[in-house]
């Protein structure tokens, strides 16, 4: 492609995934009614969180910005996919798409940040009980709590920059369901070899450095784990770790396969792009309700106040 023109497009337009006719609707209110669920699960959570006292704790501290995270991740891409049925709602301006490929970068890698730092809780809640409290303190969680958003704009501001610093041709069609880097970089006409190396050595190795943190957390729990004599040491220590863990597998494998492989398969792409970004958001309240007591006896607590006016000393604790 000859650089016919210099100067950035004035719009994109994305071309959406290909579905079946007759399919547009259904599909429509899928996307319409998953993106509710995604908002009122995670807000369920941050509310829970808040209002009962059983839960102000750090872990449950990292789980509610994980809500939010997940809620403004769901923000920035599900709107799109739902406009994207619109032929005229595919159509996005500069700025618009700039925006998009910073939040999602954000978002993205504050979450990589993040479980990151809950895996590094977990380690001192199970490895260092004693210690725990002393160490994990609110001034730290706050700090941590900020380090993860900061460490996401610096990412973001890198690779949207690096990113849209480019000569672009005629075609401003992107095949793609929303606005990410690997599709925008297609379209520039001037070599890219040199800048994509860069971004995936930078995408690769903060992906790879937060896996290896995270691992390396879980070794060290595991093997305490195996030390615990009792059942129910066991059965306690595995269920805090294991909705952590779930949720873990679910959004940074499918980045790993999406970003670091050789080869591109826009098909695999979109499906990939859209389960981290639109199915993990929604499965991540679902995860911690089902695999925490606590988490489950403050649903019902809140749920009893609020509905049925129950008075909280007839719940009986799951």
């Amino acid at each position: 492609m000859e650089c016919s023109n210099l100067s950035a497009p004035n719009e994109f337009i994305l071309s959406g995934f290909p579905y079946p006719q007759g399919f547009k609707l259904p599909l429509l209110l899928f996307f319409s009614i998953m993106f509710a669920l995604t908002l009122s699960g995670n807000s369920l959570i941050i509310l829970m969180v808040i209002s009962d006292l059983q839960l102000h704790k750090p872990m449950y501290w990292f789980l509610c910005n994980l809500s939010i995270l997940d809620m403004t991740l769901s923000a920035v891409v599900v709107p799109k996919i739902i406009a994207g049925f619109n032929v005229l709602g595919r159509v996005i301006s500069f700025s618009g798409c700039v925006t998009q490929v910073f939040f999602l970068n954000i978002v993205g890698y504050a979450e990589c940040f993040l479980f990151t730092v809950m895996a590094y809780d977990r380690f001192l809640a199970i490895c260092k009980p004693l210690h725990y409290g002393n160490i994990m303190g609110w001034k730290l969680c706050l700090i941590f709590s900020l380090a993860t958003i900061i460490g996401g704009c610096l990412h973001a501001t890198f690779q949207t920059s690096l990113t849209f610093h480019l000569s672009n041709g005629e075609n401003n069609h992107i095949d793609y369901v929303f606005f990410d880097v690997p599709p925008v970089l297609k379209l520039a006409c001037s070599d890219t070899h040199f800048k994509e190396l860069i971004i995936i050595i930078e995408m690769g190795f903060i992906t790879m450095t937060c896996f290896l943190l995270i691992l390396t957390s879980y070794v060290y729990i595991f093997t305490t784990i195996l030390k615990i004599s009792s059942s129910e040491g066991w059965h306690k220590a595995l269920s805090t770790c294991s909705a952590h863990l779930t949720v873990v597998c679910l959004f940074i494998l499918p980045v790993f396969y999406h970003y670091l492989r050789p080869v591109s398969q826009e098909s695999m792409d979109s499906v990939l792009s859209m389960f981290y970004t639109t199915i993990t958001p929604l499965l991540n309240p679902l995860i911690y309700t089902l695999r925490n007591k606590e988490i489950k006896t403050a649903l019902l607590k809140l749920w009893g106040l609020k509905t049925f006016h129950f008075s909280s000393k007839e719940l009986i604790p799951l």
